[in-house]
């Protein structure tokens, strides 16, 4: 999770043993919750926990438990079956540990830890995990080591070893462009292909993806298919439209948001449209983040950390190209992430650095935001995930 502020990088040894206050206003984790409520769970950048906080969906409330894990955590991912979470860590090796959930306190319990790099490539570790829920994978992007990994997942959730690793290659003309490093892992909607935004090849990358088998693979001798952005782009996430044909893609150094269509056949993106997410006359900082898609693929959102803002887009009902809605301050400063509910009325955004989890409501309808007011503080948080089980 790169940044334009002067914060520790992926390249930067990463304590995760950093004396850091405790929530004050930490609720007791034995209150029973009702069966309406969610556990979510928070990365930290840099200060070596993990958080819990217990949300109701149905009054719209959000009461903090307090930190639950240290460890280091660049990205949580939860189980969407099994009470797990999973924690990618930010040190040398690129590890996961993987911990219970405890259902009623929101309490978590170390399980185990793999390795994700034979050999340690330096600090700064991983970007994103991601399950492929049909194939049991957990899809990594390893931001140091410029390689994007599939880890078997067992069934009890456990993780196996990495089951298979492809090297990015490339390089972009910013100074933290020197060498690869994904930033997004996503399986296409066949199932057949995994494309890897990397942030410093200022590519697209289409490995082949083999759900039997859980490996991902060049596919060709001469390499992945790979998508160009722009020079200097630094891609950072994407997501496709429920049309299957659709991919978003959200570029960080330029702070752009970009069409592509996606020919399944062949594995490979074309560009249809780019526009910026900046505000008109912005000045200073350039930093993109975040992207989601609605469920039925009529809304875009995307989080501008140069702004410290959230952007709406609307998708056309026939070509799928976005026009700009909504742009509403985030409620913090630096929104580093954001996670949107299973319900499609909610959306949690990471503030990481007002060291805030702010709440937002969403319109199902408009697809517009609205503040809520709700703020809970957690110490520089950097993504959002949900347990509903």
């Amino acid at each position: 999770m790169s940044d334009t502020r002067q914060v520790p990088t992926r390249r930067a040894v990463l304590g995760a043993a950093l004396a850091v206050p405790l929530l004050t206003a930490a609720p007791s984790a034995s209150a029973a919750p009702s069966r309406t409520e969610d556990l979510l769970y928070v990365g930290t950048w840099g200060v070596g926990q993990v958080h819990a906080l217990r949300f109701d969906p149905v009054q719209g409330t959000l009461s903090p438990l307090g930190p639950v894990a240290e460890v280091t955590s660049n990205w949580v991912a939860a189980h969407p079956t099994h009470p797990v979470l999973y924690v990618a860590g930010s040190e040398q090796g690129g590890f996961i540990r993987w911990f219970g959930i405890d259902r009623a306190t929101g309490a978590l319990s170390r399980l185990g830890e793999i390795a994700t790099e034979s050999v340690p490539t330096g600090s700064g570790g991983l970007s994103y995990m991601g399950v492929d829920q049909r194939s049991q994978t957990l899809l990594v992007a390893d931001f140091a080591a410029g390689t994007a990994v599939s880890v078997p997942i067992g069934r009890d959730g456990e993780l196996a070893p990495p089951a298979s690793v492809v090297q990015d290659t490339g390089s972009g003309p910013n100074p933290r462009q020197q060498g690869p490093h994904p930033h997004h892992v996503v399986v296409d909607p066949s199932g057949r292909f995994a494309l890897v935004a990397d942030f410093g090849a200022d590519r697209v990358f289409t490995y082949r993806f083999d759900r039997t088998t859980r490996t991902l693979s060049t596919g060709t001798p001469d390499g992945p298919a790979a998508y160009a952005t722009a020079p200097g782009s630094g891609p950072r996430r994407l997501v496709f439209h429920p049309d299957g044909t659709t991919v978003y893609l959200l570029n960080e150094l330029t702070a752009d948001i970009e069409t592509l269509n996606w020919h399944a056949r062949q594995g490979l993106l074309t560009l249809r449209q780019t526009l910026p997410t900046n505000a008109p006359g912005h000045t200073g900082t350039t930093s993109a983040a975040e992207l989601a898609i609605s469920r039925d693929g009529r809304f875009v959102y995307i989080s501008n950390r140069g702004d410290n803002a959230l952007v709406v887009f609307s998708t056309d009902r026939r070509s799928r190209l976005l026009t700009e809605v909504q742009r509403i301050p985030c409620g913090g400063t630096t929104p580093w992430s954001f996670s949107v509910h299973s319900s499609g009325r909610w959306l949690f955004v990471a503030n990481e650095a007002s060291s805030t989890v702010d709440l937002f409501g969403i319109d199902p309808r408009s697809g517009l935001l609205t503040a809520t007011g709700t703020s809970v503080p957690v110490p520089k948080p950097d993504c959002i995930t949900f347990c509903h089980h």
